[in-house]
């Protein structure tokens, strides 16, 4: 039987990482409700806004479903906004998360909009070239705690970090050509890496 990850489709980029997903000859299945965690191996969580993504999330009674497949093995990537909706703190502010990582995440930690910026990033764990890192009102992690790895930095700060099987992302991979960040997430999906 064929993988299957979901994309939550709350708010944000949904579109772009189901395309990545379907470049990779993974089933993309949008997740709005509880119930469509079925019989997943993974999950994104994509770039949007946060607050938002969260109170939707929390009311749609996402929250406690996520974190409950999450405990059981589902593999959970967050990227940008997602990030922050995967920390256990976010630095100043209370606001509904999934809290799976223990990471303290600082939103818009590099600035506006119009501060937004593509970088290249080296991230040994995807190979020796450089990965196209799109920043667009980024948060980064402002500290992590036990069993988490850091996978990236930007000028000092924590971009890319990973905990068991939930992977979490300032940057946005599904707006580039590369796919890396999104195999390598299916690699953590699948129980292979």
């Amino acid at each position: 039987m064929a993988m299957a990850i979901g994309v939550l489709d709350l708010q944000g980029a949904v579109r772009e990482h189901v395309w990545a997903l379907k470049r990779l000859d993974v089933e993309a299945r949008r997740v709005k409700r509880s119930a469509d965690l079925a019989g997943l191996a993974g999950l994104i969580v994509p770039g949007g806004e946060s607050t938002t993504i969260g109170m939707l999330a929390q009311e749609y009674g996402l929250i406690a479903a996520v974190r409950a497949e999450a405990t059981q093995g589902m593999a959970v990537m967050g990227t940008c906004a997602g990030l922050i909706l995967l920390a256990k703190t976010v630095a100043g502010r209370e606001q509904p998360t999934f809290g799976l990582m223990n990471i303290i995440a600082k939103r818009n930690a590099f600035g506006r909009q119009r501060e937004s910026f593509e970088a290249p990033l080296s991230v040994p764990a995807l190979g020796a070239d450089p990965v196209p890192a799109v920043f667009i009102r980024a948060p980064y992690i402002e500290a992590v705690g036990h069993g988490v790895a850091v996978l990236g930095t930007y000028q000092d700060k924590i971009v890319l970090a990973r905990q068991a099987n939930c992977l979490a992302s300032a940057f946005h991979p599904e707006l580039t050509q590369d796919l890396r960040l999104h195999q390598y997430f299916l690699e953590v999906a699948a129980g292979t890496r």
